[in-house]
């Protein structure tokens, strides 16, 4: 695989109670803010919200699947929460090539989840090691 600078990739996912509570279940997060209607309604959200790292989890799916794609291995994320996503939500994660280290196939990439609204609501960097090309 070759990697170029500028190159992007992008998902799109709508966060589901489901996918919520199956995060729940995998990561033994069980903060009511994400799982009870009644507390969730109480907060400053006035409603549940999804895990910040289910959203972020969704930069892991286009990096290991699309862009450097299959064999990538994660050597760092830096992540900013910038807004609360709730079920309903649609996001859209894209990733950029912003530098790539070719000698040793290391490659930083901006990361950058959206709302169906336009709002960012995750936006950090990945650095990667990408797949041997073959």
């Amino acid at each position: 695989m070759t990697i170029s600078i500028g190159a992007t990739a992008m998902r799109s996912t709508t966060i589901t109670d489901a996918a919520i509570r199956a995060f729940a279940l995998a990561s033994g997060d069980d903060n009511p803010v994400h799982l009870n209607d009644a507390y969730a309604a109480q907060t400053q959200f006035g409603r549940r919200i999804a895990h910040g790292l289910l959203t972020a989890s969704f930069i892991s799916a286009v990096l290991g699947n699309d862009l450097p794609g299959p064999g990538t291995i994660y050597l760092a994320q830096d992540l900013k929460f910038r807004a609360p996503v709730f079920i309903g939500d649609t996001i859209t994660t894209m990733v950029e090539v912003i530098k790539y280290r070719e000698d040793r196939r290391i490659a930083t990439l901006k990361t950058t989840c959206t709302n169906q609204d336009g709002v960012v609501v995750i936006e950090g960097e990945a650095v990667v090691i990408a797949p041997e090309a073959t």
